[in-house]
Parts: C-alpha cells; structure tokens; sequence
C-alpha cells in the first residue's frame, strides 16, 4: 500500500468516528502501527486536515472536511476517467466540455501519482453508434429546467409521426448509444411517458414550476418501471 492510499484509508477511518477515538483504536483499524500512525496524522493535519486533537487524548475529523488531495482511490479515479470520457464524447456540446474541465480540476489537486495514473489511464470509450438525434433540441434548455424544476411546451411527433403538443414536468434526462430520452410526467396524459429528443420539434421553457420536487417525481417514475436501485 502506498503512503497515499494509506492517509486515504486514515481519512476514511475518522469520517466514521464522530467522537474522539484513541490513537491506539485508529492504528488497529488501519493495520498499522502506531508510531506510523502518529507520523501520518501529522501528515494530514501539515497538509490541512482539520483534525482535532494530539496524542493520548484521541482524534476527531470535524464534519464536512474534504482535503482535495486524498478525495479518491485509485479504482475511483479511473471509474472517473472513463466516466468523464464517455461524457466528452457521448453527452451534448456543453456537458462534454465540463466533463473535460471537471477531469482537469481533478487532476490539478491530485498527488503526482495518482495523477500519472489518471493522465495515463488506458481505460478508453469505444466508438458508439450514430445518434438519432443528430440535430437535437438544446439539451442544455432541458437540463436547466430539470435543474430548476420548470414545465416544458414540447411540439412531439410520436413514432408513427402524429403530432401534439405537450406540457410535460422533466425530471431526467437518458443518454442511450442511439438517442436521449427526456423522462417526464406529462399533463396531456396524466402519467409518466418517454420523449424521444429526435422527436421533439421545438420546445419552450416556461417559467411555471411544476408542483412537485423532482427527486419525489424520479422516486415514483421508479417505482412504476419496477426500479429498486437508482440506474
């Protein structure tokens, strides 16, 4: 285990003790010992970590710290890497660009090898198949309104191509190898129903909010589909 993974794994530990705990419990939860124990807790407070406490008395990591350095494993930044890449290249103009800068501000806090390994990660994105929607409707008009939980006015055309119009209440967005999916609850039919964004003539963000929090809307729409663990 490297010296990083091993203050990650420390940090870890303290976040699940919300009392003081003793040098001596801590050193046996990590697998060390404790004169490494010690050193490494100096460490981490050096390098900002707002732990409370000194030898003999115990420790305490006071709620809602987050050192940027020692955020993620190895296994989470590569998970993060091939996540963020898929993003660049599969999501819209907007979202892929702050799947890059994301990746980038990432990076900048990392430790020099953990960073080596996220710069040299040979997990890749395979190319996909050509969307549907290759001309699509502003997908960042549909996320900001999921964001901000506002109705859309959608000109559809359903699979056979009838027309209507529709007031529906977004509340996800799916981004499948062939097309994206607006998920929403739609007044004209009183129910949850799927909008094929390469089937969406024009929309217009309205600036009523529908009455309902979104996470409750996505909580329902699972349960309908038989959904018992987020996707």
């Amino acid at each position: 285990m490297s010296r990083t993974e091993r203050l990650f794994d420390l940090l870890q530990v303290l976040r699940r003790h919300r009392q003081p705990v003793t040098g001596r419990q801590l050193a046996a939860e990590t697998g060390i010992s404790l004169r490494t124990l010690y050193r490494d807790m100096a460490s981490l407070q050096a390098l900002g970590a707002d732990i409370e406490g000194e030898a003999g008395l115990g420790y305490v990591l006071k709620p809602g710290f987050l050192l940027p350095p020692l955020m993620f494993s190895a296994d989470e930044i590569e998970a993060l890497v091939l996540g963020s890449r898929w993003v660049a290249q599969r999501a819209d103009g907007p979202l892929g660009n702050a799947a890059r800068v994301a990746l980038s501000k990432i990076a900048a806090v990392l430790p020099p090898e953990l960073r080596g390994e996220m710069e040299g990660s040979t997990l890749l994105v395979g190319p996909g198949e050509a969307l549907a929607d290759a001309a699509p409707v502003d997908l960042t008009a549909i996320r900001l309104a999921i964001r901000r939980e506002r109705k859309l006015l959608l000109d559809y055309a359903d699979g056979q191509g009838a027309a209507s119009e529709r007031i529906v209440w977004p509340f996800a967005l799916g981004f499948f190898d062939r097309v994206r999916v607006v998920v929403a609850w739609c007044e004209l039919r009183q129910d949850f129903r799927h909008f094929r964004c390469d089937r969406i003539g024009a929309l217009t963000a309205l600036e009523a909010r529908y009455p309902r929090r979104r996470q409750a809307l996505l909580a329902d729409w699972r349960r309908q589909q038989g959904i018992t663990t987020p996707a």
